[in-house]
């Protein structure tokens, strides 16, 4: 089963949601197989169903299946790594404080294991208290290349940087795209991402240097009737992208 998703020019790689089988496979045909299908743990009442239907989705995408939380919950974390753990998919969100877990569960360093980090209100500095209990806790506010340091201390891969309100935290998410270019790892903005400043949130990451991409991007390509993410919208993005890397 393969590990490793495909980023398109070895830089970017597009996250959506899937509301269904067979919107999962008519996303992937729409990114030319250069996206990660999310799928979230929390929509499902036990481990046993998820793995049963994750294993599903993973058969039909090559998968290229992204394990979720669910809107960053972080309730969901020790669940996203007992799924991970059966189903060995290409991609696991997680909460900072659950990286370590997941990748020991893993058995392995192919799979792709982001933390999630969030932005403080001031550049240069992000909030990693995103677990269980230390969410409920006050703020823990360190630099970003201690942040990046920790995650690559716990076998992460990327820094998962929600909630970003779209353009809302410019300038924070400019010097987490920086950093990330300097220490070497992936990133992957989320949160209020759309078909208008995708371009901008790319070209941001891409300027920086940052190796490797991986922009989510959710509710704003859902179609709110069906729960179906528009095979339309994501063929629009993989444009975008190739707009920019050729």
């Amino acid at each position: 089963m393969s590990l490793s998703p495909r980023f398109y020019q070895d830089r970017v790689c597009l996250n959506v949601l899937a509301g269904s089988h067979q919107n999962a496979v008519d996303i992937y045909e729409a990114a030319e197989g250069y996206v990660l299908v999310g799928v979230l743990s929390k929509n499902y009442p036990d481990t046993e169903h998820a793995v049963a239907d994750m294993r599903e989705y993973a058969s039909l995408i090559n998968n290229a299946i992204s394990v979720g939380l669910g809107a960053g919950s972080p309730g969901q974390s020790a669940m996203v790594s007992e799924i991970s753990r059966q189903i060995q998919p290409q991609h696991v969100n997680q909460v900072f404080t659950g990286v370590a877990v997941s990748r020991a569960l893993l058995g392995q360093n192919d799979t792709v294991v982001n933390g999630l980090i969030s932005p403080t209100g001031t550049p240069g500095l992000v909030k990693i208290s995103t677990g269980p209990l230390s969410s409920q806790a006050p703020d823990g506010i360190v630099p970003i290349d201690t942040a990046i340091a920790l995650l690559k201390d716990m076998g992460g891969s990327s820094v998962k940087y929600f909630p970003m309100g779209g353009l809302a935290c410019r300038d924070e998410y400019s010097a987490v795209a920086k950093a990330c270019a300097r220490q070497d790892f992936w990133l992957e903005p989320t949160g209020g991402i759309d078909l208008d400043n995708f371009e901008a949130i790319l070209d941001i990451a891409l300027q920086a240097g940052v190796k490797r991409i991986i922009p989510h991007i959710y509710s704003s390509i859902i179609d709110k009737n069906t729960g179906q993410t528009r095979p339309g919208d994501v063929r629009t993005l993989l444009n975008s992208v190739k707009k920019y890397l050729g």
